[in-house]
């Protein structure tokens, strides 16, 4: 059985940075993509990034130019450097790893929190 496991969430200044880490344990796959989404109280779970297999990147608009998705396939893991932090940032993060269309393995969410 898969699991994801992440870790690097925490509590951080504006402006400040912290890299978010994903790593999947119980078997090995190549994944069709992987990649961050993001959810706050009482909203839905909303994309912050997004890799293929062939390395192809999409970013929510909010964080473009501030966040850097990497991954290495063969590992099984997929990162998230946040830089720049706002408070509208402030959510729990969930990292994916989908080794096929239609399946999706998901990690339990780790709490980032942007407050002075």
């Amino acid at each position: 059985q898969v699991q994801l496991v992440e870790s690097g969430g925490g509590l951080v200044q504006p402006g400040g940075s912290l890299t978010l880490s994903c790593a999947a344990s119980g078997s090995s796959f190549s994944s069709l993509a992987m990649g961050w989404f993001r959810q706050t109280p009482g909203k839905q779970r909303d994309l912050v990034a997004h890799m293929s297999r062939s390395g192809a990147t999409i970013y929510t608009p909010s964080v473009k130019g501030r966040f850097t998705i990497s991954g290495d396939n063969a590992k099984n893991t997929v990162h998230l450097q946040m830089n720049d932090l706002k408070p509208e940032d402030t959510a729990v993060y969930y990292c994916f790893q989908s080794p096929s269309v239609g399946i999706n393995y998901w990690g339990q969410g780790t709490q980032v929190t942007v407050s002075s």
